[in-house]
């Protein structure tokens, strides 16, 4: 009779804590091996944990929305046998303790790393607590420094904080009231240098909303810190008729090999830009920082990354070796990407080893930007909107699908002619499709 107990894993990521998203199983459910157990969140992922144990579930012991580190105990099993004696002790509100570690099943991707503290969540504060707390003038010292400067009793002012404790707003609000401040430059109180001054109305916390920095969120944002503090960004863009681009993608879509498969224009920019790379290398490459000096690693392959906006923030998967898809296989490539991306299932092997990225602004409505570069890489293009408007044609304004092609890169593995020269390669494919030919 034993107690298995399950400590959150290294998924293979780098990375050293995760949240728990939603469990799918409650203490006295049967589990079986590879049955999920949890949902957990990364900075790159969902990721399902698949339990290495069978028998019966015993304590859940984080809770939802908590981020606990690699090597953290996060749930107990036990066998059929030992399950009402665990779910007992669970009941009571004591933790199941393991009775021996047990080898279980071995699992792709998961750690054997000891306990980590895991970051809980504060309980939640108790009415009895914050009687308890309101005996005595609970305020922090910045609070108290203000009541000092503001002349107010702290002992008069009624406390609104959770744990009873005097707040910033609970201050001002009592001074307000009282609408005679002592003249913080007099060293004693004197109604002869009473003065009155105009104090702002506390903020209505109700009108405003904390978001939590975690998660993908949190990833994007350091690397985008890193990116755009460490690469020195140099962005160009022209605009281009890209009405042959529009016309191939008609005819694509009415080819019977593009039946079951989406074909927009970016699947002729994501062409346009595997051709230029190949007449512009250093755009595939990557700046390495190492112990000897640093060194530029040029990529003769193109692993063609697609931000894409999804409800858990930017991802950047990308296409492996992009450059030997005909454009039948990129358009489902793309296709498979983009939905796996809208369904929250894309995995951290995805969203590796990049070599180039598109960002594809048009769909917003947006015509150019100055892009980060994605960490890791040396460019990132941008598709503005295509719209019609007027252009000249062999002297003559005419009417024409018209964009505007942008991107940033690395100064210090790219030059001006170089990243000049790629961006009008990308430019020339979309004006002409028939380039692709060659």
């Amino acid at each position: 009779m034993s107690t298995q107990t399950f400590v959150l894993p290294d998924v293979g990521e780098g990375l050293t804590e995760a949240e728990i998203v939603q469990w799918r199983v409650a203490p006295g459910d049967t589990v079986a091996v590879n049955d999920v157990l949890v949902e957990i969140e990364t900075a790159k992922s969902l990721v399902e944990l698949p339990s290495p144990f069978a028998g019966t579930v015993g304590e859940l012991i984080v809770a939802e929305g908590a981020t606990v580190n690699v090597g953290a105990p996060i749930i107990t099993i036990a066998d059929a046998a030992a399950a009402a004696s665990v779910v007992g002790q669970s009941e009571h509100g004591e933790p199941a303790e393991a009775e021996s570690e047990g080898e279980g099943a071995v699992l792709v991707g998961y750690g054997t790393g000891g306990a980590v503290t895991s970051r809980r969540r504060k309980p939640a504060v108790t009415a009895e607590q914050r009687v308890e707390a309101s005996v005595g003038v609970v305020a922090k010292p910045p609070i108290r420094k203000l009541a000092r400067d503001l002349g107010v009793d702290l002992g008069a002012v009624k406390p609104s904080g959770p744990a009873g404790e005097v707040t910033r707003d609970d201050v001002v609000k009592h001074a307000s009231q009282a609408s005679v401040f002592r003249n913080l430059e007099t060293p004693e109180w004197s109604p002869v240098r009473e003065e009155t001054i105009q104090v702002a109305p506390p903020v209505d916390e109700s009108r405003e909303e904390t978001i939590a920095v975690k998660g993908v969120r949190k990833a994007t944002a350091s690397g985008m810190v890193r990116s755009a503090y460490t690469a020195p960004h140099v962005s160009v863009w022209t605009d281009v008729d890209a009405s042959r681009t529009m016309e191939l993608v008609k005819r694509l879509k009415a080819s019977p090999d593009f039946a079951d498969t989406k074909v927009s224009p970016l699947l002729i920019m994501a062409r346009a830009v595997i051709w230029a790379v190949r007449r512009t290398p250093m755009v595939n490459a990557a700046w390495i920082d190492a112990e000897d000096g640093a060194e530029i690693r040029v990529r003769h392959y193109v692993n063609l990354g697609i931000a894409a906006a999804t409800p858990r923030g930017l991802l950047v998967p990308n296409i492996k070796d992009a450059q030997n898809l005909n454009m039948q296989g990129l358009a489902r490539a793309l296709e498979k990407l983009t939905v796996t991306a809208r369904e929250g299932k894309t995995t951290p092997a995805d969203q590796q080893q990049g070599t180039i990225t598109i960002t594809n602004i048009g769909v917003f409505g947006m015509d150019a930007g100055t892009p980060i570069i994605n960490p890791g890489e040396v460019g990132i293009i941008a598709l503005g909107a295509i719209r019609q408007k007027p252009w000249v044609v062999d002297g003559e304004v005419r009417p024409r699908w018209v964009t505007t092609v942008s991107g940033s890169f690395d100064h210090r593995v790219v030059d001006g002619d170089g990243v000049s020269r790629f961006i009008a390669d990308v430019a020339s494919v979309l004006e002409e499709p028939a380039l692709l030919l060659d």
